[in-house]
């Protein structure tokens, strides 16, 4: 008969999530973190825009551009906030701007880590750790917080690093439509309902700080929008009349009630589509 504590033991061992074995980062220039069991995914292709197609951004896409450039080069370099306007390109850019540094001859790996796997972030810190002669570019995209949710306490490992520090060779990129990181009637419920309102928000308003750089993103203008269309029907080779061109992509962003790069996107595809072009 099997001792107790030896079944428990072996069933202990089963739960635990199986070790992952050191990484091949030659494999690609992205991962994906996946847990249960841990693992990096590689990417075989990045679904990514150039940068030069990312308009009305300029100011945006150039400080990140050289934020991660100096990091590529060694240098120092700070975790970066992309927030505000939904579709205006925050996930766009740091796609983008990623394989403008591979183009300049710099390996620079990304990898893309959900918020629901915040909890495991320090086990995947300590593999990126592990390969000091890489650079890594950590990506959460769509990043925000929610009233009870504790994942934010996970995020400081990536920020702070606690008593070791981040990692040298590891850059944080965050996406978010929250400035703050979570929604505007939450920080005033705390602040209303809280013995010390100040102390009550302060420690998750604070997260934002953490990040070096700060990128706010705004709804485009019609100039903007309509660029942004040119550019693409340019980039593919998609020949329409001017006038013909703007006055189906005003009726297209009347329909949808909104400006934004994703509407632009969403209409040059169908344009795209009617023409039989493939994208």
């Amino acid at each position: 008969m099997t001792d107790p504590l030896e079944r428990i033991a072996q069933a202990l061992e089963r739960l635990a999530p199986a070790p992952l074995h050191a990484p091949d980062f030659a494999a690609a220039d992205a991962f994906v973190w996946h847990t249960a069991p841990d693992r990096l995914e590689p990417v075989a292709q990045v679904a990514r825009v150039d940068l030069g197609l990312l308009q009305g951004i300029d100011r945006a896409r150039d400080t990140l551009l050289a934020n991660t450039l100096q990091f590529a080069r060694g240098a120092a370099a700070n975790n970066a906030l992309l927030w505000g306007a939904r579709g205006m390109g925050k996930s766009s850019l740091v796609k983008a701007v990623h394989a403008a540094v591979r183009a300049e001859g710099l390996a620079l790996t990304l990898v893309e880590l959900s918020r629901e796997d915040l909890p495991s972030v320090t086990r995947l810190l300590a593999h990126l750790r592990a390969a000091p002669d890489r650079r890594f570019v950590l990506f959460c995209d769509d990043l925000s917080f929610s009233h009870d949710d504790q994942h934010y306490k996970s995020l400081k490992a990536v920020l702070d690093g606690g008593i070791e520090g981040r990692p040298a060779n590891v850059l944080f990129y965050a996406t978010s439509n929250r400035r703050h990181l979570m929604p505007r009637d939450m920080i005033e419920n705390e602040r209303s309902t809280a013995i010390n309102p100040s102390e009550a928000v302060e420690e998750k308003v604070s997260l934002s700080d953490r990040f070096g750089l700060w990128l706010g993103f705004h709804p485009c203008g019609q100039d903007d929008y309509l660029a942004m269309i040119e550019g693409y029907c340019a980039a593919w080779g998609l020949a329409v009349p001017p006038d013909q061109l703007r006055a189906e992509a005003i009726e297209w962003q009347a329909t949808r009630g909104a400006r934004s790069g994703r509407v632009a996107w969403q209409f040059f595809t169908d344009l795209a589509g009617r023409r039989g072009v493939a994208l």
